[in-house]
């Protein structure tokens, strides 16, 4: 990936865990951040927008675009693909604009690899019991894909120590503000200053 000046923050989470909702309100409260929509095979949700929530695509595009190196990072989840557009991601960067990856740990592993840069935050749920009744409120799934999910949920928690940030969300708004909190951190730190302060730094030194 090409040198850029904005930060790049994956954020994952076992399904039900809250990350969506958690990426959205920091979305609309936030207007130097975006968010990656990931390219998917999966059938849209009731609710879901294309080219919002993801772009929908079939197997063979999704194949057509692994092939020509267009995903930054892409896996199989549920049985369905997920991948996250090269392009769109370091036009974002390259302006200077933040970037949220909501993807797995699989995703987040090819990423950091890809680009050091970058940082990382798991969400937790408060208890497997919590889990299980989010996903049952979502209405979305059935009673043996939410079985499923329980049980992929301890193997995608399991990943936990490859990130750099851990947050449990027990309380959305305290959650939210963790969250805010880590964006923040990287916008202070010093690579990340020094992009956006260069002018200023070369008059303070006298190197201008």
């Amino acid at each position: 990936m090409s040198n850029s000046s904005g930060n790049l923050l994956i954020v994952a989470a076992p399904s039900g865990g809250g990350k969506t909702s958690l990426i959205d309100a920091l979305l609309a409260e936030d207007e130097r951040l975006r968010l990656s929509v990931s390219h998917t095979t999966r059938r849209p949700r009731p609710d879901e927008i294309d080219g919002r929530h993801y772009h929908f695509i079939s197997a063979e595009r999704f194949e057509a675009m692994v092939e020509a190196g267009e995903f930054l990072e892409h896996a199989e989840v549920f049985g369905c693909r997920y991948g996250t557009s090269r392009a769109a991601v370091e036009e974002h960067l390259t302006r200077g604009v933040d970037v949220i990856l909501e993807i797995d740990w699989q995703g987040a592993r090819q990423i950091r690899a890809a680009f050091g840069r970058c940082r990382s935050v798991f969400i937790l749920p408060p208890s497997l019991e919590i889990l299980c009744q989010r996903l049952e409120r979502r209405a979305t799934d059935t009673e043996a894909v939410i079985q499923r999910r329980m049980r992929d949920a301890q193997s995608e928690i399991s990943h936990w120590d490859e990130f750099d940030y851990l947050l449990v969300n027990d309380d959305f708004d305290t959650a939210l503000a963790d969250l805010r909190a880590i964006l923040r951190s990287l916008r202070l730190s010093r690579n990340y200053q020094q992009e956006r302060h260069r002018g200023l730094l070369a008059e303070l030194l006298g190197t201008g």
